[in-house]
């Protein structure tokens, strides 16, 4: 599989109707002038990055980062874009030709910034859901600049106490937040990703998913009571699939694999997890039938691109790394992508994996893709007006 990553400009404003993207109601084309997304690495567009003292710097700081697009590190854990730019938003490419800004990472906003329309990721690399006591009781390690779920929601706060000022109501902070679109997802499920890394056993790991689904849930909610009438949960990823996982959960045992050649017990984890999840979903729409809530199920964009790649040309490149070193999956957690003397592949777009926890520019274009040949949520956008002409013959 290879795309270039000059995408076809005319083939993104045939999907834009189609798919959950922030766009200012003041253009006629979604009534709702503000986006926030809550989330992990999947839809970072450069908070973990910034999360982090001056002086302290993290992968996606170094180069081969961003290689493919722009050509040079640009905050997202990729070597371009990450899927949350090709499928909820596409303002990478539509905005500028809409007049809108681009979606904007919370932590490069200044202090005093306001704005009358915009797309917020609130979304950073690494995040679980569940705060930092919960990974100390367990004695599970996570990295200095991933912060939980329950962070981001004080970051959402913040941004709306700086756009109101205080003397104003909470009308005003309601206005905003009903005037807008709320995504929120552990696609990564990092929750369950660094426990299973580090040795806990798949018995114990299960024990985390009710809390995790409900700190989920009680979010959701909590956001719904503030007003928001639009929001899109996403499910996670099938991350036993994942070089990083494979290589930590190695086995010689040849049932303990799909036919895809991922693990069965961690992937039926995600799947618990994910059924579980659409289940109070599905009980949250009959809670609040004036609210437009639907659930996403990411996973199955992945497992179909997997299983495209594994029959495809580049089938040897399916579970293994672009850019890492070592062992079947070409991944090693104490020499990663950015580390010195570590190789990246010829070709990103032959591969789904990125560095071993991320996938590549083209396997996000790709699973978009996928995911929106489903079901997805309008919004009631309608289409937007057509290209410029030089646009059209792109």
């Amino acid at each position: 599989m290879s795309i270039n990553s000059n995408f076809d400009y005319l083939f993104v404003f045939l999907l834009f109707s189609l798919i959950t993207s922030m766009v200012s109601s003041k253009n006629p084309v979604c009534p709702f002038d503000y986006a926030f997304h809550f989330g992990d690495g999947v839809t970072d567009i450069g908070n973990s990055v910034r999360v982090l003292p001056p002086g302290f710097t993290i992968p996606p700081d170094f180069w081969p980062y961003g290689i493919t697009f722009p050509g040079a590190p640009n905050g997202r854990w990729s070597d371009g874009l990450v899927d949350f730019d090709f499928s909820e938003f596409r303002l990478i490419f539509v905005a500028p030709l809409m007049g809108f800004p681009h979606p904007v990472p919370y932590l490069s906003l200044r202090p005093d910034h306001k704005s009358d329309g915009e797309a917020v990721i609130l979304s950073d690399a690494g995040s679980p859901v569940l705060d930092r006591s919960f990974f100390a009781r367990h004695r599970i390690k996570i990295p200095g600049y991933a912060v939980s779920f329950g962070e981001q929601m004080r970051w959402f706060k913040t941004y709306l106490d700086t756009q109101c000022s205080r003397n104003e109501d909470l009308g005003c902070r309601k206005a905003i937040v009903r005037n807008s679109l709320v995504m929120l997802g552990d696609i990564e499920a990092n929750d369950f990703g660094y426990a299973l890394s580090q040795g806990k056993s798949i018995e114990e790991v299960l024990k985390f998913i009710p809390s995790v689904v409900r700190t989920v849930i009680n979010m959701a909610r909590e956001i719904i009571k503030m007003g928001a009438i639009r929001m899109v949960v996403i499910g996670s990823s099938p991350i036993g699939c994942y070089p990083y996982m494979l290589t930590a959960r190695a086995t010689d045992d040849p049932t303990a694999y799909d036919d895809l050649g991922c693990l069965k017990d961690v992937n039926d984890v995600i799947r618990l997890k994910n059924d579980l999840m659409q289940h109070h979903v599905e009980n949250m729409i009959k809670e609040f039938p004036n609210v437009d809530l639907s659930y996403s199920q990411f996973s199955n964009g992945v497992l179909q691109h997997l299983r495209e790649i594994s029959q495809g040309p580049y089938g040897n490149t399916t579970l293994r790394s672009c850019c890492g070193i070592g062992g079947k999956y070409n991944y090693d957690a104490k020499r990663f992508c950015g580390h010195e003397g570590v190789p990246v592949c010829s070709n990103p777009n032959d591969y789904v994996f990125w560095d071993g926890l991320h996938v590549t520019n083209a396997a996000g274009y790709r699973i978009a893709e996928i995911l929106l040949s489903g079901d997805i949520p309008t919004f009631n956008c309608t289409m937007p007006p057509p290209p410029p002409s030089e646009m059209a013959t792109v």
